[in-house]
């Protein structure tokens, strides 16, 4: 089959002719029909964050059709309509047993750890895989697989409570369905930061109040929007120093900061004036939960969760047209998420 790898840190992915993976009793074989681009891929190219055993296919959000089931398999059949959890894990390890397999001793991200889904077919243990509706595009299904059960695992980890506030640092594909999902929560008023024009004109579509940080201090034009107050909960999805930064100062009396973004870079904080005198928290976000992925399928069924305009391209399987992508994220450029379609 064909799959599209990362072959060396900082070189571009290439396609190779790899053998389609022999399915073990308990694992699901998928044929890929979606394959989400997420930002995360730039910095597994570049070598910023460990990817292994090399070569490896990249992609972590998947969602396709069953082609083949194990023996012992019998939630799924041959060709049922599925999307793919990214963390494949024992099941039976302390982590698991208290429903943080995130942390799994022996647990694998696919396309970070083993081979996921920039290719024709996909395997995964069962336990992995979940039915996608009928009413969700694949395209759709995929995205959600990450950038929407990363923002909805970040507001949980938040306490996000209807009637409270929200400030989102980075309105790009988790940055939209973060908006979207702080409105299911209930949230009073959801505030969008971003310095592209584009991707807030679509965040005040989707019902943010949007912040230029380009031209205006988002910390002060929150709080001048909340009249000195701060928001409750701030997510920071991009992992600068200085939005990093922000969102803690946005914050008001016991907020909290869910920090997302992928990064490397410290950031400071004053820890008087910004956390202890707030009573304020500033909390690490990793990965999402198996057991988050039912309600976020049903708020997309249910139209709370609409990410059919967040997809604003579609590309082959083809090494050059994924590096195209990943070069433009790799510069924050204005499309929200892109998908392989196979």
């Amino acid at each position: 089959m064909k799959a599209v790898r990362l072959i060396a840190p900082g070189h571009p992915l290439k396609m190779q002719e790899i053998p389609v993976p022999e399915v073990g009793s308990e694992d699901v074989l998928v044929r890929v029909k979606a394959a989400g681009i997420c930002h995360s891929d730039v910095h597994y190219r570049a070598g910023k964050s460990r990817v292994e055993p090399l070569p490896l296919t990249l992609g972590h959000e998947v969602a396709g059709i069953v082609e083949q089931v194990g023996v012992s398999v019998k939630r799924l059949k041959v060709g049922d309509r599925v999307c793919i959890h990214y963390m494949t894990t024992c099941g039976d390890c302390e982590y698991c047993n208290e429903g943080s397999e995130q942390f799994c001793k022996t647990g694998q991200m696919i396309g970070k750890y083993r081979d996921g889904g920039y290719a024709e077919y996909i395997l995964v243990p069962a336990r992995s895989v979940f039915k996608l509706p009928e009413e969700i595009s694949f395209e759709q299904g995929a995205v959600m697989m990450c950038s929407s059960a990363t923002s909805l695992h970040a507001l949980n980890k938040g306490r996000l409570k209807a009637g409270e506030s929200v400030a989102i640092f980075g309105v790009g594909g988790l940055g939209i369905s973060a908006v979207q999902l702080a409105k299911a929560f209930g949230a009073s008023e959801v505030y969008g930061i971003d310095i592209k024009e584009s991707k807030l004109d679509f965040a005040r579509q989707m019902g943010a109040i949007p912040i230029n940080a380009a031209t205006t201090d988002p910390v002060a034009e929150i709080k001048r929007l909340t009249g000195g107050r701060g928001v409750d909960v701030a997510l920071e999805l991009i992992g600068l120093p200085l939005t990093m930064k922000q969102a803690v100062q946005s914050l008001a009396i016991k907020g909290r900061a869910l920090l997302v973004g992928i990064t490397q870079q410290s950031f400071e904080v004053a820890p008087y004036a910004e956390v202890l005198n707030k009573e304020a928290e500033i909390i690490g976000v990793s990965d999402h939960l198996a057991s988050e992925l039912p309600l976020l399928l049903n708020w997309a069924r249910q139209g709370k969760l609409n990410l059919k305009d967040v997809v604003t391209k579609t590309v082959p399987l083809d090494a050059g047209a994924i590096n195209d992508t990943l070069d433009r994220l790799e510069k924050f450029g204005d499309q929200v998420r892109v998908v392989i379609t196979p």
